[in-house]
């Protein structure tokens, strides 16, 4: 089942905390280097910055406070939920 993109990486608010909560993946599309780079469910983060017309997300995650810039086209493969 596809879903909307209103709880994808792609489409969370700037400077908000928000947990990963899984991957769309259902056909299999999903680049394998989101989970190497430690995108993993139960992972905090919060998006820093975003280019201008669609372009790369800048994300702080984890404990250590990684930062990665991902493509909107890889940040719509990655299910979030707010935290509050």
């Amino acid at each position: 089942m596809k879903r909307d993109n209103s709880d994808k990486l792609c489409c969370f608010p700037k400077n908000e905390l928000g947990k990963i909560v899984g991957y769309e993946n259902d056909d299999l599309k999903m680049p394998n280097k989101i989970i190497e780079m430690g995108l993993l469910p139960e992972t905090a983060f919060k998006i820093l910055y975003q280019a201008p017309f669609s372009g790369p997300l800048y994300v702080e995650f984890g404990d250590e406070k990684s930062r990665i810039a991902l493509r909107e086209e890889e940040a719509r493969f990655i299910i979030v939920e707010a935290l509050n």
